[in-house]
């Protein structure tokens, strides 16, 4: 039997690897299937205006690549969404890659993440019309029970306000 303080140094030294930026894992960093089914916005202004077209909100999902609560969130409750017809895109904290931010101006994923305040992965925001957020957003999923009845509720006000009602 291992003595308390090995066991303990051990849970400690997991503890302190699983706080590491998924960049330090390759597995992790790659994305997901299902990351891949669900669009990445290199245009933000472009993106809320379609989903305006639509008569939607823009719904914009912040990931971290590698994270499980993230896939939750997209496997399950935003790309049905996605598919039922709500504009839905992808938002990732780490990324350096382009994107034109809903002013117009051209930043980074990760710049525009920081921009928005947004600190925890997943984050759910909801854009009308103006790129004013138009529902509260829905921060985690620490709470799978009732996700999809926070997610319904913010939606329905999100579509009413993109509906200008």
């Amino acid at each position: 039997m291992k003595d308390a303080p090995s066991t303990r140094r051990r849970w400690l030294q997991y503890m302190a690897a699983s706080a590491l930026p998924a960049m330090s894992y390759p597995a992790l960093a790659a994305p997901d299937v299902s990351e891949r089914l669900l669009p990445s916005s290199i245009d933000l202004q472009h993106d809320l205006a379609a989903a305006l077209a639509r008569q939607e909100p823009l719904v914009l999902m912040a990931t971290l690549r590698g994270c499980p609560f993230c896939r939750v969130v997209r496997e399950h409750y935003l790309l049905p969404l996605h598919r039922a017809g709500a504009f839905v895109t992808q938002l990732h904290f780490l990324s350096s890659d382009p994107l034109r931010d809903g002013y117009g101006a051209q930043s980074s994923h990760g710049s525009v993440v920081r921009q928005l305040g947004i600190e925890v992965a997943p984050t759910v925001l909801f854009y009308g019309p103006g790129y004013q957020e138009v529902a509260e957003r829905l921060v985690g999923s620490s709470i799978p029970d009732f996700y999809g009845a926070y997610l319904d509720q913010r939606m329905e006000q999100a579509r009413a306000a993109s509906r200008g009602r």
